[in-house]
């Protein structure tokens, strides 16, 4: 440690006494991960409520308008996935260094963390701000949808930074153990958003600009319940600035983690535009079945991401710690849950689908083509809880490499290539086809890997010895 990184006296003894982290290697690991678990995926199912709502409310304005906030979810989509890749680094860094006894090391891991949040948001905002015209219009926006989009996405990227902080915030406060705060400040956020949505949009009367508004205010909110939290030391990591220093091996680490998965949303949001732009030879209806099964899955997916987002903390403090039993208990107790969700809501899916769609549609040719969407889209989901949990194993264990390897197989070189041949090869149903087979490949690679790192752990049990990259 360098000599101006060194902690003042007595710190080490203060910051290594909360119980909440200690915790995370004490008693049943099923009753711990859930939990964990149970807040985060509440927490999670907020933050997409949220998008929800405001579409509700804009959604009485006009078509128009619901088409402006329609037009920038690629943007959101974008935004999004920068803050969960330095949150998602950040929470590998901070959970190992807990687990190995160094919470000082958490500390300027999470700080520095948060010190790079604030200008990677500020440049992001100011570089779409100057290009906003030219980017909404290279998403579709039509002449008429310009106005309300540009109301909408230049008032809501004023946001972004602080949206930003707020991911990287969540991530720590779970990466510590603490999901119900996170939750909590999700839940405030949402409800905040809720409530101004219709006094902003209509009472104030300024449309579109009222729900980017009243989204911004609740990210205010929830950035200001963050800093009680670390001001008023309701965990183990301590932000602080002069815990900031720019040394490389730190940045290295969460980078190394967090860049797969900024990259992995980013495949989901070029994924939906490659959809779409497939379905669209073959007519609104296909376009819409299309939207209905992938509005579906990303209902599926939600709860078993909120699982391991806050199991995550158990698998990286055990791992810090070298307790390669207690890793191996939670990954095959978050496996037997994630598979157990997926594989049912697959078959829901499969045998209901057709009552499933007329909840969303009540076009019959749109339902006729929406059905077999439907069916071929989850006939193979329920080995996407495998996937998830092996992605999150690999990133508690700093396995950026392997990581990166299984989190761009279903939406990036399994289905980017399928999605652009095979429907001029076999039409619509190649388009079927692409999803399907890119979920059974990505998925059977997910068993071989995660049968790979249990096997690896056992050989570890005896020596409990600290890991390589994978």
């Amino acid at each position: 440690m360098r000599p101006s990184e060194r902690p003042v006296k007595g710190e080490d003894e203060r910051m290594a006494s909360p119980a909440g982290p200690s915790s995370l290697l004490d008693g049943k690991v099923s009753r711990l991960i859930m939990r964990l678990a149970i807040p985060s995926i509440i927490g999670l199912s907020m933050n997409a409520l949220q998008q929800f709502v405001n579409a509700i409310f804009v959604g009485t304005l006009s078509a128009q308008a619901i088409a402006a906030v329609s037009i920038t979810l690629p943007i959101v989509l974008l935004l999004t996935s920068v803050g969960q890749g330095i949150g998602i680094g950040t929470a590998s860094f901070v959970s190992r260094n807990l687990g190995a006894g160094n919470s000082i090391e958490a500390s300027r891991g999470a700080s520095l963390a948060l010190a790079l949040a604030t200008p990677i948001g500020v440049a992001l905002t100011v570089a779409l701000l100057l290009s906003l015209r030219d980017v909404l219009a290279l998403l579709g926006a039509s002449p008429t949808i310009m106005p309300a989009a540009l109301d909408y996405a230049s008032l809501l990227l004023f946001g972004h930074t602080l949206m930003l902080l707020n991911m990287v915030n969540g991530f720590i406060v779970r990466a510590e153990g603490n999901t119900r705060y996170s939750m909590w400040t999700m839940i405030t956020s949402f409800t905040l958003n809720a409530l101004l949505d219709p006094i902003l949009i209509f009472s104030l009367d300024l449309g579109v600009r009222g729900a980017a508004l009243a989204t911004l205010l609740s990210q205010i909110a929830a950035t200001s319940l963050y800093a009680v939290y670390f001001v008023k030391r309701r965990g183990i990591v301590r932000v602080r600035p002069s815990y900031i220093t720019l040394r490389g091996d730190r940045v290295k680490q969460i980078a190394a983690i967090g860049a797969p998965a900024t990259i992995t949303g980013i495949l989901s949001a070029v994924s939906f535009v490659l959809l779409n732009r497939a379905a669209a030879p073959f007519g609104d209806n296909s376009i819409a079945a299309v939207g209905i099964a992938s509005r579906l899955l990303t209902i599926g997916t939600l709860p078993i991401m909120g699982l391991c987002i806050g199991s995550q903390a158990v698998l990286g403090f055990s791992w810090g710690a070298q307790d390669f039993a207690r890793v191996q208990k939670a990954a095959k107790f978050m496996l037997s849950i994630a598979v157990g969700f997926s594989a049912s809501f697959s078959a829901v899916v499969v045998i209901f689908a057709r009552p499933m769609v007329r909840l969303l549609s009540d076009s019959e040719d749109v339902a006729e083509i929406a059905v077999s969407t439907c069916i071929m889209f989850h006939l193979f989901f329920g080995l996407f809880g495998v996937q998830y949990v092996v992605i999150t194993m690999l990133q508690s264990f700093a396995k950026a490499r392997l990581s990166a390897v299984v989190s761009f197989a279903r939406q990036g070189y399994l289905f980017v290539p399928a999605i652009l041949l095979l429907p001029d090869i076999w039409g619509f149903n190649g388009l079927l086809i692409s999803q399907a087979a890119a979920e059974l490949v990505a998925g059977l690679l997910a068993v071989f890997v995660i049968l790979r790192q249990f096997g690896d752990l056992k050989g570890r049990f005896p020596s409990r010895s600290t890991s390589g990259e994978g």
